[in-house]
């Protein structure tokens, strides 16, 4: 790397364009109009990812979760509209893929998880074809829907990876919305399997209980430590491992519609870096949002090494505090705001209800209304289906904020009944 190489400067420079480099460039432009903002994003458009389940199950338009990314971000904050190519923390450097290096006083990292679809063997190659899809691309969300529209009966596979994943409700969301259409269609042959190289069907075991009613509702058969190696797309056979008294063992099984979800981990330009901890995540203070070494460098969402669900529910909570943190770093002073380790992940169990699952650090529940949250709902479909999705683009990414409604509630330890 030439050192000659063109450089400009900025007072801050927000790696990613997405939830979270959004809500912060706003949340500071909002608070110093005249703050000298970059962000650094390779996309021309900015998609609102949670609704993706959605439209894999009809319940939502593709086209209607993508906007353009100049019109996601304030007025005033320069688009640097380049990849990173390497983080230089000790020179307040970042390196641009055309060599161009951008100098910051402040950094904030915002650069969203990277899904490694080559992680499985074929997967790449069968994607969009051969009833291989996955509600996690923007163009394949709606093949999932022609699939499941076109289903007569037959193996339906949902798979997760070991690991965080991106809204981690999601893949049994796919099962979910699928299922219940089979049902409303009088499809009785559908054989469903949920294939989860996790240990349970989510990681709260008080939400997992309801979950397992759900899973149990539809006659899901789950299989848990099953781990998705290898698609054959033209043979219609997925590969799964998984370990039986400490030996690996393998198993071929035919499919007629397979939604896969890939093993995810931090972008590499994260993962190589002097910024990231032992397992390659972007290195933060659980709850000030700051990186231990480099008091310069903030980090919010799916990249971070905070122990919370990486779900644009945790972002909202994110944002306000490193944004507060920045501003006060901003004028000498120390940090002002904590993050609690908030997250919330609307399970869609059916065309019609949700399962509103929030909580905090620890596994603490902490429902924003004050019912048992176990409990499937019409209301939460609302708040999903036309709420959130408002709230996200008039509120959420144009900084503003709305009062904190979770709180620690208690509730009996057995799961009530569920109706998906």
């Amino acid at each position: 790397m030439s050192t000659s190489a063109p450089t400009r400067k900025h007072t801050v420079v927000i790696i990613g364009g997405g939830t979270g480099g959004a809500a912060v460039a706003a949340r500071l432009r909002r608070n110093q109009p005249q703050l000298d903002i970059a962000v650094i994003e390779p996309s021309s458009t900015h998609d609102y990812q949670p609704a993706w389940t959605l439209v894999g199950g009809g319940a939502y338009q593709a086209k209607d979760t993508r906007r353009a990314l100049h019109d996601c971000l304030p007025t005033g904050v320069r688009h640097i509209a380049q990849r990173v190519q390497r983080l230089l923390p000790d020179e307040r450097q970042v390196e641009l893929d055309d060599g161009a290096r951008i100098v910051y006083d402040y950094l904030v990292v915002a650069a969203g998880i990277q899904i490694n679809w080559n992680a499985i063997d074929g997967l790449a190659d069968a994607l969009g074809k051969n009833g291989v899809t996955s509600n996690y691309r923007y163009d394949l969300a709606p093949y999932t829907w022609e699939l499941v529209q076109q289903f007569q009966g037959g193996t339906a596979i949902f798979t997760q990876p070991a690991g965080a994943v991106k809204c981690p409700g999601a893949p049994q969301k796919a099962l979910y919305l699928s299922a219940d259409h089979f049902r409303r269609h009088g499809i009785k042959s559908a054989s469903l399997q949920f294939r989860s190289a996790c240990p349970t069907v989510f990681g709260i075991p008080f939400y997992a209980q309801a979950l397992d009613k759900v899973m149990d509702s539809y006659a899901a058969d789950t299989h848990y430590g099953n781990a998705l190696v290898q698609v054959r797309g033209e043979e219609k056979i997925a590969v799964f491992e998984s370990t039986v008294d400490g030996q690996t063992v393998r198993e071929e099984v035919a499919y007629d519609l397979l939604h896969v979800v890939p093993p995810q981990s931090a972008p590499d330009f994260i993962r190589l870096s002097p910024l990231a901890d032992a397992n390659g995540w972007l290195e933060i203070d659980k709850h000030t949002l700051r990186h231990p070494r480099y008091p310069n460098i903030f980090g919010l969402g799916d990249c971070t090494s905070t122990p919370n669900s990486k779900t644009a529910a945790a972002i909202k909570s994110q944002a306000p505090v490193l944004a507060g943190n920045l501003l006060s770093a901003l004028r000498g002073a120390g940090n002002v705001e904590s993050y609690d380790g908030y997250a919330a992940c609307p399970l869609t169990t059916s065309r019609g209800k949700v399962l509103l699952a929030e909580f905090t650090y620890g596994g603490t529940i902490t429902p924003s209304f004050p019912v048992d949250p176990r409990v499937p709902r019409r209301f939460y479909w609302w708040l999903k289906r036309s709420f959130l999705p408002w709230f996200y683009w008039n509120i959420l990414i144009k900084g503003r904020g709305l009062p904190v409604t979770h709180k620690t509630r208690e509730f009996p330890a057995g799961a009530p009944s569920v109706q998906p």
